[in-house]
């Protein structure tokens, strides 16, 4: 299977770029129906990854190295393990229904639209990939420049502060993890990420290189107190900027933790375990109380996203078996809950034009189907068992529990909160008596929508119900860098 991570990643990039020379010749339908293949080939091209995936091998497979720069031993390196692969078929199966619904609600320049949603794709797949550290650091920069278009182009009347503002978020903190990374160069004469993980570092300067990836990552996340560009972008986003923005981009900055802060810096995250379980427990807490006032339903949902990206580092951080696997299996199912409930919203907003919680009231009765699937959306927001909101936040509750019972205490209490303000949602919006006439003229899901919330409610069932699906993929990986982070001297 040699050159499958290349692939993965290059198919979408090049559909991009060819996309985006031929489309002032192709007619809007054209340009679409184009697109959406292009986006479903992409999707089709990371299947055999997890085919031919060895889930009893700890180690990276289908390993690619090339030299790039040899003068500084910098390396085109790829590999996957079972940490990156879930995060890899996330990215392109979502990044696929983006595209495929994209028709609904965009009428302008679509073929540009489309174009930059498959170069982000190709971008985003690569971070999971990476094993150089610039080769990373390449992919995780670059990915901005679509999503800068994507929001700056096609999003709300303040699309422009947005925009700068998460921009300026992110490249600041990449800024502090780039300065790591020529650190740890200069430590070991490679941007091999591997070679990162053998050198011995003392407390000190683990708790600095900590720290300048705690900035890159923790904005990414986001996690408190760095989240205030997210409500931003998510309101000004149009509504596959949000799908990708809450489904993928936010897993970034966890998966990032796991593959560089954690193993490479296994002293200091102990030193800082406290202060990280504090943050993540304001994040679970705090952001759901935030949540729950707002009257934007898409402020409200991605509030609600950084309150569950808080139970993800609080599981992470942890540091024990339970929690890991917790606060990875919470990163894939908020992946597909979050992007049904954006793109619940986004039917709601193409046919009502406004976002406000208060002009809305028993779509239920003109929309059945809809109403259905937002209801079963919203439990799983709220962590109802047998749909995969449960399994993630159940498994950090558990691996809380062993570390400290007020750890779990206030953990679990996003389990009230997400709830209330899950539910509250539901209630204002779905049911009730029909609020005005446009509410009673709503026509329901169309083939498209209907299809894309039945197979994302179809994974958020089925990880709900098999959480081996996940875990059988992970577990090894996992081991290994639990494994790492046991040789802290400190532990």
């Amino acid at each position: 299977m040699t050159g499958i991570l290349s692939i993965a990643i290059w198919t979408p990039i090049i559909f991009g770029i060819i996309l985006l020379l031929v489309q002032d010749k192709l007619s809007t339908t054209l340009t679409y129906r184009l697109g959406n293949l292009f986006g479903f080939i992409s999707f089709l091209v990371t299947l055999p990854l997890y085919i031919y995936f060895d889930k009893g091998f700890s180690g990276f497979q289908f390993q690619e190295i090339y030299p790039w720069i040899n003068h500084f031993s910098i390396n085109y390196h790829l590999g996957l393990d079972g940490i990156s692969l879930p995060l890899v078929l996330l990215t392109s199966f979502i990044s696929w229904l983006v595209i495929f619904i994209s028709s609904n609600s965009i009428q302008r320049a679509i073929g540009f639209y489309i174009s930059a949603f498959l170069i982000l794709s190709g971008l985003m797949i690569g971070v999971f990939l990476a094993l150089d550290a610039i080769l990373y650091y390449v992919f995780w920069e670059a990915m901005l420049i679509p999503m800068f278009l994507l929001i700056g182009i096609w999003g709300g009347p303040n699309r422009v502060y947005a925009t700068i503002k998460f921009f300026l978020y992110t490249v600041l903190g990449s800024l502090l993890m780039l300065v790591a990374f020529l650190y740890l160069y200069n430590q070991t004469a490679s941007f091999a990420i591997l070679d990162f993980y053998t050198k011995p570092l003392s407390l000190n300067i683990q708790v600095l290189i900590f720290l300048a990836f705690f900035m890159a990552f923790a904005v990414k996340i986001p996690m408190w107190p760095v989240h205030t560009w997210l409500p931003d972008a998510h309101v000004e986003a149009p509504t596959g900027g949000s799908v990708i923005l809450a489904a993928i981009m936010l897993k970034l900055g966890g998966y990032s933790f796991i593959r560089f802060a954690m193993p490479i810096s296994p002293d200091a995250l102990i030193f800082l375990k406290p202060f990280l379980i504090g943050l993540s427990l304001i994040a679970i807490v705090y952001i759901a109380f935030v949540a729950i006032v707002q009257t934007d339903m898409k402020k409200l949902i991605a509030y609600s996203s950084i309150s569950h990206m808080g139970f993800v580092t609080l599981g992470l951080f942890i540091l024990n078996p339970l929690g890991f696997e917790g606060g990875y299996v919470q990163m894939i199912s908020h992946g597909f809950i979050s992007a049904a409930l954006f793109f619940a919203i986004g039917v709601l907003y193409e046919r009502m034009h406004s976002r406000n919680i208060s002009d809305y009231k028993g779509v239920i009765n003109s929309m059945p189907i809809f109403g259905s699937f937002f209801v079963l959306f919203a439990m799983a927001n709220s962590g109802l068992p047998g749909t995969s909101g449960f399994v993630g936040e159940f498994l950090v509750i558990l691996g809380a529990m062993q570390d400290h019972f007020w750890i779990a205490f206030f953990a679990s209490l996003t389990l009230i909160f997400g709830a209330t303000y899950s539910l509250w949602l539901v209630k204002r919006i779905i049911f009730g008596e029909v609020k005005n006439k446009k509410i009673a003229a709503l026509k329901d899901l169309n083939g498209k929508e209907f299809f894309v919330m039945s197979v994302l409610a179809l994974m958020t069932l089925a990880i709900g119900i098999y959480p081996a699906l996940i875990t059988d993929i992970t577990n090894q990986s996992s081991q290994v860098m639990l494994g790492l982070i046991q040789q802290s001297k400190i532990l």
